[in-house]
C-alpha cells in the first residue's frame, strides 16, 4: 500500500490580492491558466453525488495542514461508506507524517489522481518526509487553495472530497482506519458531471489510476452496462 507522507509545496506565486477564489499557477498540467475562473473546468458536486467520485476505487491523494504544515500522501486504501451524510474511510498509517497533522487538525482533502499523475502519485507514496524534507517541492506536486476549506488541495486532479474527521480512536489505534464525513466535493467537469463519471467520452490523460503493488498501476478500463447485451 502506498502510504507515505511529503511536504505540501505551496503553489503560491499566482497569488494577487484578493486573492483569487483557487490559485492554480502550475496546479493544472491542462492548462497554465493562473486563475482557475479562466478555464470554468472545477465544479462543485452535489454532496449525494460525492460517493461516486470515489466508487470506482481508486488510489486517492491524501492532504493535511496543521498549525503551518501541509503535506501530501498517497493511500491506496479509500472506501465510500455512507451516502447521507456523505462518509468515507481511509488507512493511513502510523508513521505518516500526514496522519499526525489530520488527528491534529481534524480535518483532510481527498483528491483523485489522473493516469498523467502516475508518477507523482508513485513518489508521494514511496518517498518520506523524514529522508526529504523538500519532497513536494521536489516531485512537483502543486497545490492551491479553495475559499473556506484551510487545507492544501493537489492541481491536476480530477475530483476532490473535503473531509472531517468523525473520532473513533479504538478504530483508529488498533486499524489505522480512519472515518470522515465529507462535507464539499468538486470534479473536473470534463470526466466528471451531471452526476457521474464520463471517461468513456473524457481525454484519456483523464482516467483515473489503481495501483497494484510496486509502482505498478492501472488506469480505468472501458465502460460497461449490465443491461448490455
Amino acid at each position: 500500500m502506498l502510504t507515505e507522507p511529503t511536504l505540501g509545496q505551496h503553489c503560491r506565486q499566482g497569488k494577487v490580492d484578493p486573492p483569487n477564489p483557487f490559485c492554480q499557477g502550475v496546479c493544472d498540467p491542462f492548462s497554465r491558466a493562473k486563475d482557475i475562473n479562466m478555464q470554468h473546468h472545477i465544479q462543485s458536486v452535489a454532496l449525494d453525488r460525492a460517493g461516486r467520485l470515489i466508487n470506482h476505487g481508486p488510489t486517492v491523494l491524501v492532504s493535511a495542514r496543521h498549525d503551518g504544515v501541509e503535506n501530501v500522501m498517497s493511500v491506496a486504501w479509500c472506501c465510500g461508506l455512507d451516502f447521507d451524510p456523505p462518509k468515507l474511510t481511509v488507512v493511513l498509517d502510523k508513521i505518516a507524517q500526514t496522519r499526525i497533522l489530520i488527528e491534529r487538525s481534524g480535518q483532510f482533502v481527498v483528491q483523485v489522481p489522473t493516469i498523467d499523475q502516475v508518477v507523482l502519485t508513485n513518489t508521494l507514496g514511496t518517498t518520506s518526509l523524514h529522508d526529504d524534507p523538500g519532497k513536494l517541492a521536489h516531485s512537483g506536486a502543486p497545490l492551491f487553495e479553495i475559499p473556506g476549506h484551510d487545507m492544501p488541495f493537489v492541481g491536476g486532479c480530477a475530483a476532490w472530497l473535503a473531509c472531517r474527521v468523525i473520532p473513533e480512536p479504538h478504530v483508529q489505534n488498533e486499524y489505522d482506519l480512519f472515518v470522515a464525513e465529507v462535507t464539499a466535493a468538486w470534479a473536473d467537469d470534463r470526466v466528471f458531471r451531471n452526476g457521474r463519471w464520463h471517461f468513456e467520452t473524457a481525454d484519456p490523460r483523464f482516467r483515473t489510476i489503481h495501483h497494484v503493488a510496486g509502482g505498478h498501476f492501472y488506469a480505468i478500463g472501458e465502460a460497461r452496462n449490465a443491461s448490455d447485451p
